[in-house]
């Protein structure tokens, strides 16, 4: 039980990040007709956390690449404990 819990945990948060990049990407690039939106990259906040706060340490021009990756450490936490549940 406890394992088909994370699995379904895990999937659900890989789709939440996969569309929150495509909505940084749509936002940044103004694709589909759609407008520049420098807030497009909100979205990945929330997922990144608790990594984010610790961000501010990082240069300018390399801190909203590390913003965008930190939600797959939380990625990799969660497929660590669905393997080590399964055991």
């Amino acid at each position: 039980m406890g394992r088909s819990i994370c699995r379904w945990v895990l999937r659900t948060f890989i789709i939440l990040y996969v569309i929150a990049i495509f909505i940084l990407l749509v936002g940044t690039f103004g694709w589909f007709g759609q407008e520049r939106d420098p807030l497009s990259g909100i979205f990945l906040l929330p997922l990144g956390l608790p990594w984010n706060l610790f961000l501010d340490g990082l240069g300018d021009s390399l801190r909203p690449w590390a913003a965008a990756a930190a939600p797959l450490l939380n990625i990799v936490i969660l497929r660590f404990l669905c393997v080590r549940l399964s055991v």
